[in-house]
């Protein structure tokens, strides 16, 4: 079977290992990228603005989950490694799979067109016009910043973490009044370091459904090594042991004066910290409910108090956006998008998608998980069911992953990866060989 030219967008975790993968099974493509560099998310300072990387930012999931199974993380990192050595792994993963020369920097795909009888023209930063027979969109999910919509109006400063960078970049955050609104990880770790006593900040953190607080320590140990579904039983009765056990792990975030949950554990994504508690803790940080409205320089909250900020930071999240597609062909509303396995989209087979999850407790084997189906399909060693059958799975990998969450636009695309790369490699994969090869025959 002829291989087909395919084209990816995007050069960050989930490009570069669809791009791997594709090379491995002889598959010409080409990476088209906008900025100059590897690493999307984890580029520090990308010039594209694709990076949410703060200065200080460390990883929440310990190396020992996060490499990838063909390339493992090097023995001298440390548990949490900091955001340059993540990019230094990214760029020694890109060279060692000779991917990087496969690369096109600085050239993203601008427009994409799939043509009447099939295949793609892409139109890209150059100004040319290139075709290919399959396309892999691995754009990512954390540059398009989210900001919460309040009542009134703010008369201070106002920031999406996607653009902090440090206390004094692009604001000054000294001698000031901050509000973060948001639970998050990056709340929680912009929370702790605005209010470091040096700055001489006010910080108030402000949640609406409030969450769950995990340590990354368990023992002197990463705690994510600690804990991992089992694919073989039921994930309702690992939650409720999860939920019965959390109690021993101090997660509750009542115990720091932070307000009562709307969930149960693992009904909403836990915050990773083991540094805001002790800031609650300590004084340094001041937690408050929902915000009621804004006014001025006033907010005012759910629990009927209010008090003046100079700044405000929204950790709020991210949209799902696809900027080089017409909004009516595809597009992603309130972060919504029917994909099979995450990857295709029923009724278009030239199209497949690469890291569009919120993967629990990383993102790097998953989309590694996702490559191999990707370059298994490309060489027609891998066909779907029917789109019947697809959409019938989407719904019920939607319930099986997300049935138990809150209705949110950060949880509509959770994914357990334990869960997800069990299935993939015992039954999707086997089964979707054996389609392809029932087809050729018939």
């Amino acid at each position: 079977m002829a291989r087909p030219t395919t084209a990816v967008i995007g050069a960050g975790i989930s490009g570069l290992t669809a791009s791997k993968m594709l090379g491995d099974y002889g598959v010409p493509y080409t990476t088209f990228e906008s900025s100059d560099r590897v690493g999307g998310n984890w580029a520090f300072g990308n010039p594209n603005g694709h990076s949410s990387a703060y200065r200080s930012l460390h990883i929440d999931t310990s190396k020992h989950q996060l490499s990838f199974q063909d390339f493992p993380m090097p023995e001298h990192y440390p548990d949490f490694p900091h955001h340059t050595l993540i990019k230094d792994y990214l760029d020694a993963y890109a060279d060692a799979f000779g991917v990087r020369e496969r690369i096109e920097f600085g050239n993203g795909v601008v427009h994409a067109d799939r043509l009447p009888g099939g295949g793609w023209e892409l139109r890209t930063q150059r100004g040319e016009t290139r075709r290919f027979d399959l396309l892999v969109v691995a754009n990512g999910h954390h540059w398009d910043p989210r900001t919460a919509d309040f009542p009134g109006e703010f008369s201070g400063e106002t920031i999406h973490s996607h653009h902090y960078i440090d206390p004094w970049t692009p604001l000054h955050l000294m001698d000031q009044r901050i509000l973060v609104v948001g639970l998050g990880n990056s709340a929680a770790d912009i929370t702790v370091e605005l209010s470091q006593r040096a700055l001489r900040n006010e910080v108030t953190l402000s949640t609406r459904s409030s969450a769950w607080i995990v340590p990354k320590l368990l023992y002197g140990k990463a705690a994510d090594m600690s804990y991992r579904t089992i694919p073989q039983l039921p994930l309702s009765w690992q939650r409720r042991f999860a939920q019965w056990g959390q109690r021993f792990t101090a997660s509750d975030p009542t115990l720091y004066g932070l307000p009562e949950p709307n969930h149960k554990f693992f009904e909403a994504h836990p915050t990773q910290s083991g540094e805001l508690p002790l800031r609650l803790k300590s004084g340094d940080v001041t937690p408050k409910g929902n915000i009621a409205r804004l006014d001025g320089e006033a907010v005012h909250f759910e629990d009927g108090t209010s008090a003046d900020f100079d700044v405000i930071v929204y950790a709020t999240g991210y949209n799902l956006t696809f900027p080089f597609f017409d909004p009516d062909f595809i597009s992603a509303p309130e972060n919504r998008i029917d994909l099979y396995r995450r990857i295709i989209r029923p009724g278009i087979d030239d199209l497949l998608f690469a890291g569009f999850a919120q993967a629990t407790p990383t993102l790097f084997p998953f989309v590694e998980s996702q490559a191999r189906l990707i370059a298994a399909y490309a060489i027609g060693e891998y066909a779907p069911p029917s789109e019947a059958e697809m959409y019938a799975e989407i719904r019920a990998d939607d319930e099986r992953y997300m049935g138990h969450m809150l209705d949110r636009p950060r949880h509509t695309h959770q994914l357990d990866y334990f869960v997800y790369e069990h299935q993939m490699r015992t039954k999707e994969l086997p089964q979707g060989r054996r389609r392809a090869h029932a087809r050729r025959a018939s």
